[in-house]
């Protein structure tokens, strides 16, 4: 899994701020380590220096134990038997709850969030590795190997009932290993924290009277912010077709509508506030199929969720509750 780096932590570098000393010994901490290929980190903020580094430390290998379960790239991961044997035995609870909340957002969005699109990935990066793009009928091909309802769940064992089928995680894992992370400092009694694991969630405030901070980036230019948000409460996910395309001009990338068998037309990029990060993770990339309207209807209907929007064009929309500073 590469991580999807859209959201940038305005808490500064880890070098930087890992001496902040606030009153009353209040001090920031920080802690970084490798998972989803790339560096994920915690930053804590507490009196006692000791029981900081063991709450990063257990939060830390919490989400590279999500990285080891559900990547598909490496061989000791039960996703990954899962795709080369097509069952898999005996499946670890965390990738059981996992797959359940993928077909969740499958029912509640008629498809459009679907785990089971990694045929079309594969159909795609082979023809980008040859400087094109796949043929109507390899798309027509690949598309009968998607569908989430084809998936059997089951405590026991899990199945996929077409030969060929193989899923991905991408939208999904790094929101869980943010969650399994938090439970882990929590633990430690830790109130205040920040972790990013590709998305992010935050808790507590970051200093007296100073809330984490977060900024979104503008889908067109990496260097620039299209906003900055303050993150109490909440878990925050971007989704964006700029990450991974196919084409320069953005119209392909590494995001499906199951339905099209091709990447949705409409947005550059969807930020999802929700009350955990696997659910945001999930909605931005499903926001991203639906488009403006049928996700911010959606959201409405959920509770703490909010989303911006920033379309092709580079205008940007955004729910009532987003809390949004520009």
């Amino acid at each position: 899994m590469k991580r999807r780096t859209f959201i940038a932590s305005a808490v500064g570098s880890i070098a930087g701020v890992a001496g902040c000393v606030w009153p009353h010994g209040t001090k920031l901490h920080t802690g970084a380590a490798l998972a989803f290929g790339t560096t994920i980190s915690i930053s804590v903020v507490h009196t006692d220096a000791e029981l900081a580094a063991r709450a990063i430390s257990d939060g830390l290998r919490a989400a590279q134990e999500v990285d080891r379960l559900m990547n598909i790239y490496r061989p000791e991961s039960q996703v990954f038997q899962l795709n080369r044997d097509g069952y898999l035995q005996r499946p670890d609870q965390r990738l059981l709850q996992v797959l359940q909340q993928g077909a969740q957002l499958s029912q509640l969005t008629q498809g459009a969030f679907d785990v089971t699109v990694q045929p079309l990935w594969l159909l795609y990066s082979q023809a980008a590795s040859h400087g094109g793009l796949p043929d109507a009928a390899a798309i027509r091909r690949a598309r009968t190997l998607v569908d989430w309802r084809e998936l059997e769940i089951q405590p026991e064992q899990i199945r996929m009932r077409r030969p060929g089928m193989a899923l991905t995680l991408n939208g999904l894992a790094q929101g869980y290993a943010a969650d399994q992370a938090l439970a882990a400092v929590q633990k430690h009694g830790i109130r205040d924290a920040l972790l990013d694991t590709g998305e992010f969630i935050a808790r507590g405030q970051r200093g007296q009277q100073r809330p984490w901070m977060l900024g979104v980036r503008d889908p067109r230019d990496e260097g620039r912010l299209a906003t900055t948000l303050r993150a109490q409460g909440c878990s925050v996910a971007t989704s964006g077709d700029y990450e991974c395309r196919f084409t320069p001009d953005f119209r392909h990338h590494h995001i499906f509508d199951p339905a099209l068998g091709d990447s949705p037309p409409e947005l550059a990029s969807v930020t999802v506030l929700a009350p955990n990060a696997m659910l945001a993770d999930g909605l931005s990339t499903a926001f991203m199929v639906i488009g403006w309207e049928r996700a911010q209807a959606l959201a409405a209907r959920m509770p703490a969720v909010d989303l911006l929007v920033i379309d092709k064009q580079g205008h940007s929309r955004c729910s009532a509750g987003f809390p949004a500073e520009v």
